[in-house]
């Protein structure tokens, strides 16, 4: 429309020049003449005549070379909004495909998505949701292909499509093929926070704890966890490996791994019982007996204390002698006491066992305590007393089962 109003002033301009410059030319006495010729050919015309054809002249080659430029330059345009048409249909694709993929219109999210990818300023996200849509419906070779295409369209974009393919793959269990992506992203990118963070879990849900430990120095260094998580995960890491060790029975793994283990999480009395019950399941408990009691002494735990009077040591009465020594610090400890009451009862101190057992048994009745004490009346021939303290230990069992099951009902 403004083209037109632009062609439609020009000519009134032209047309007016031409008016005027004839009445101008009308004026004179003489209108004057133009004379050219061109070999044997002549033209002759009046001045006014002249000028205001080469007003309307000027303004027809004008408009021709103008229309002439505005039809060559014509394809290119319409080539140009085509694109954009196409660019915008593409951005509102994606935004649809977008909304469709959160509302879990998988199917029509990932249509939509693919028909548009190739216009778009971002076909990166295209694929990539469309990816994310195929996986939520289960179609895999799909998800494949998509991903396939992000790479072939964005090859720059190697992380941010790694990572969206270990996403995938750890959504979908398969563990192997995420660890697998997130190994060579890892291998491109050693600090990248996001693969650190996948690797994290990837190991975490696979039970990998060896690679979980050499890899957190990475996570420490790279602040993908707070600090108080990493502790955490040290610490769950730690454990689990010494569980492992634990289950071959190999003294020599288990000290290898106990070697393994910083102080301040040795210090830490659940991670230390799994060592000292490990070396006394793997027949080795005399020779952690003088740590086992240090520690004991460091930080007193009830574990550490069971498995204490669970040592098979080769001087029982020494044994024995350090537990006593706690009886001062631990006057009334129900634990202290059974256990002070099991190696009496090996050192042949048949009638201390029983004071320590029955004490230990006013103080807080354990199924322990009446299993040990009702052994103890039985080697003695006291039947009748040992069924007492048999019964008793049942019923307190019972008693605590029942006592669970409420409390895990509610």
């Amino acid at each position: 429309m403004k083209k037109i109003l632009y062609f439609l002033v020009a000519l009134i301009a032209a047309v007016a020049a031409a008016f005027f410059a004839n009445n101008w030319l009308q004026g004179f006495d003489t209108p004057g003449y133009v004379l050219m010729g061109i070999g044997h050919w002549s033209l002759e015309t009046t001045l006014s005549v002249f000028a205001v054809t080469q007003i309307m002249g000027f303004f027809v080659l004008y408009f021709v070379f103008r229309s002439l430029g505005y039809l060559i330059r014509l394809p290119g345009r319409l080539k140009h909004r085509s694109r954009a048409v196409k660019f915008n249909r593409s951005q509102e694709a994606l935004i649809t495909g977008l909304v469709d993929s959160a509302e879990g219109n998988w199917e029509k999210a990932e249509n939509i998505l693919i028909k548009h990818a190739s216009h778009s300023g971002a076909p990166l996200l295209h694929y990539l949701t469309a990816a994310k849509a195929a996986q939520s419906r289960g179609a895999f070779d799909k998800r494949d292909e998509y991903l396939k295409k992000a790479n072939d369209q964005a090859p720059d974009s190697s992380i941010a499509i790694g990572l969206t393919q270990a996403e995938l793959h750890l959504s979908g269990n398969e563990f192997d093929q995420a660890l697998e992506t997130l190994t060579k992203l890892h291998s491109i990118e050693p600090g990248h926070a996001s693969v650190l963070k996948l690797l994290h879990q990837t190991y975490q849900t696979m039970g990998d704890w060896e690679s979980m430990r050499k890899l957190l120095p990475s996570l420490h260094t790279h602040k993908v966890l707070m600090e108080t998580e990493i502790k955490l995960l040290e610490t769950e890491a730690f454990s689990k490996l010494l569980k492992q060790s634990a289950e071959t029975g190999d003294v020599g793994a288990i000290q290898k791994r106990w070697a393994e283990v910083p102080n301040y999480i040795r210090k830490i009395p659940g991670i230390s019982a799994i060592y000292f019950a490990a070396m006394i399941n793997a027949g080795a408990g005399a020779d952690i007996e003088d740590e086992l009691a240090l520690a004991l002494s460091i930080d007193w735990d009830n574990t550490l204390l069971v498995l204490f009077g669970s040592v098979p040591s080769n001087d029982v009465s020494k044994q024995l002698a350090m537990a006593e020594r706690w009886l001062s610090l631990h006057e009334n400890d129900p634990v202290l006491l059974t256990i002070l009451g099991k190696l009496s009862a090996k050192s042949a101190g048949n009638e201390k066992a029983r004071e320590y057992l029955a004490q230990s048994i006013a103080v807080e009745p354990t199924v322990l305590a009446y299993q040990l004490l009702g052994d103890l009346l039985f080697a003695e021939g006291d039947q009748a007393e040992a069924s007492r303290c048999y019964k008793q230990g049942l019923e307190l069992a019972s008693s605590e089962i029942i006592s669970r099951i409420n409390t895990i009902s509610y």
